[in-house]
């Protein structure tokens, strides 16, 4: 009896070096007062506004996303180890959770690493176009590399299958294929009552990253399909997507700069007449890490839409203090000017030049400040 309690105390410690596993919970809290001009009021013929204001309010986001996770590793055996991911954004401000994303809007994957071959991971991810995040100045905060293509680079995406490969020789490639589950594979999502599709069409992405000390390259090429009919129809929401981007590292100073070209098949709705199908946007920032704890920032971000669509260029300063390695304040001056034709605003919005849109009027201009305080945990 002592002989078979001892075996099978051994075959559970055995068992338990075998397949080790944690999990994390962490989260992130961003939260601030928010000033800016050239916000659209009113309403005139067809929802249009008819003027503009300004506008002071508290905000949660402006710097990053507030948002919430799990992750965990089961370690089992043979280099080999299963992930899960799960991670939703909320509202510091109000408390508000995501709306129709879920409550894991962000990420919802399982998978599989090993340190010779890579990670495989099924589910819920962001879209391979935020891999632009690594070489945006502003980190994509919420005045910067996503507000001129109005949030084109930082969707999520459902239904993926992704690959990440170890860094080999300085490269690593990242690829991210996500399946429209429809009955035509590129996408013929069906309607609901309100007549808005009920799935998405399907997206795909690869990214091949070089990484020396001195410097860091980047291409991506991505696409989003319409999924009502699996088209590319719309520059800012289903196009295809390519981007060149670098940093290079000298001392205490980080340069970024980016180049992306937006491509359509042909656009299926106008607003206020224009209907860009090819976009051309660009950014060129510093970063001086002045201290160990202070940091300053300035940047220029530049937008050109074809058809009349217009032009557009948000210059911006900023920076943060770390109070501590989890906590920072941060602050953020910026303004975006437009062209005669553009209505491009320092928010990432969908085109539109209504009061609810945030939008300036076409041809105006809109500034703003914003500073809040971020913890991580």
């Amino acid at each position: 009896m002592k002989k078979a309690l001892l075996a099978a105390s051994l075959l559970t410690m055995g068992a338990a070096a075998h397949a080790q596993s944690s999990v994390t919970l962490y989260g992130r809290l961003d939260a601030g007062l928010e000033y800016m001009s050239g916000v659209p009021t009113g309403s005139g013929p067809k929802g249009q506004a008819t003027g503009s204001g300004n506008r002071f309010r508290a905000e949660s986001g402006d710097w990053g996303t507030s948002l919430w996770g799990i992750k965990g590793i089961e370690d089992i055996g043979g280099g080999n180890k299963v992930l899960f991911h799960l991670e939703g954004s909320f509202n510091t401000m109000t408390g508000a959770g995501p709306g129709g994303g879920g409550i894991f809007n962000r990420w919802a994957t399982i998978g599989m690493s090993n340190d010779n071959y890579g990670t495989l991971l099924l589910g819920r991810e962001l879209f391979i176009a935020n891999g632009v995040w690594d070489f945006d100045p502003f980190g994509q905060s919420n005045w910067s590399s996503a507000s001129l293509v109005r949030g084109r680079n930082w969707t999520q995406s459902s239904n993926n299958i992704s690959y990440q490969s170890p860094k080999i020789a300085g490269f690593d490639v990242y690829g991210q294929y996500s399946l429209s589950n429809t009955t035509n594979w590129n996408g013929n999502s069906p309607l609901d009552a309100n007549g808005n599709p009920t799935g998405q069409g399907r997206q795909a992405g690869l990214q091949v990253t070089y990484t020396a000390p001195l410097f860091q390259v980047r291409g991506i090429y991505d696409e989003i399909r319409n999924p009502n009919n699996g088209q590319f129809t719309n520059a800012f929401q289903y196009s295809r997507e390519y981007t060149a981007a670098v940093n290079v590292f000298l001392g205490q100073f980080k340069i970024q700069a980016a180049y992306q070209a937006i491509r359509t098949s042909g656009a299926a709705t106008a607003v206020s007449g224009i209907v860009p199908t090819s976009v051309d946007h660009e950014w060129g920032g510093v970063t001086w890490q002045a201290t160990p704890v202070a940091a300053l920032i300035a940047a220029v971000y530049h937008v050109n839409a074809n058809k009349g669509g217009g032009n557009a260029t948000i210059y911006t300063v900023g920076g943060s203090y770390n109070l501590s390695r989890r906590t920072l304040l941060d602050i953020q001056i910026a303004t975006v000017r437009n062209s005669s034709t553009a209505n491009f605003g320092l928010n990432a919005n969908n085109a539109g030049v209504s009061a609810a849109s945030d939008n300036p009027l076409v041809g105006h201009n809109q500034s703003g400040v914003y500073a809040g305080i971020q913890h991580v945990f």
